[in-house]
């Protein structure tokens, strides 16, 4: 299973590759935002991923636009899930990020994780607070 890079070794995380992984997901709690749509699901103990992981995945369809659109918009949630997940995800849960027309690939990216950050508070009932601000990836010079 593929990790993604996290800022916090602590609260690994991996990437959904099953498509029952992702079934499961569709059928549990639901957040819509205008960017995206948020499945959350808390895995059960009988299965055989470690409790501490935090799993994701991202689904973008072809109402999105052509491949490159396609592409552009999981990039976007990828980088998503990396920035918000690790302060805000809970280990033992499963998240899937499902694109939106024209929204996720075009809505500013500042509004995109203020909208994560709170579509992951109302699946947990927590209080909504902003994310932490995150470094720029880039080339070091």
């Amino acid at each position: 299973m593929a990790a993604i890079r996290s800022s916090d070794p602590a609260r690994p995380t991996a990437i959904l590759r099953q498509r029952a992984d992702y079934l499961r997901a569709a059928s549990a709690q639901r957040k819509s935002m205008p960017g995206f749509l948020l499945q959350a699901r808390a895995r059960r103990e009988d299965e055989p991923v470690a409790p501490d992981l935090i799993r994701v995945g991202f689904t973008c369809s072809k109402k999105l636009g052509n491949a490159v659109a396609r592409n552009r918009a999981k990039r976007r949630l990828r980088e998503l899930a990396r920035a918000v997940l690790p302060d805000a995800g809970r280990p033992g849960w499963d998240y899937v990020l499902v694109g939106r027309p024209e929204a996720t690939a075009s809505r500013d990216f500042a509004q995109l994780l203020v909208e994560f950050a709170a579509a992951l508070a109302v699946i947990h009932d927590l209080p909504i607070s902003p994310p932490r601000p995150r470094k720029p990836r880039g080339k070091k010079k």
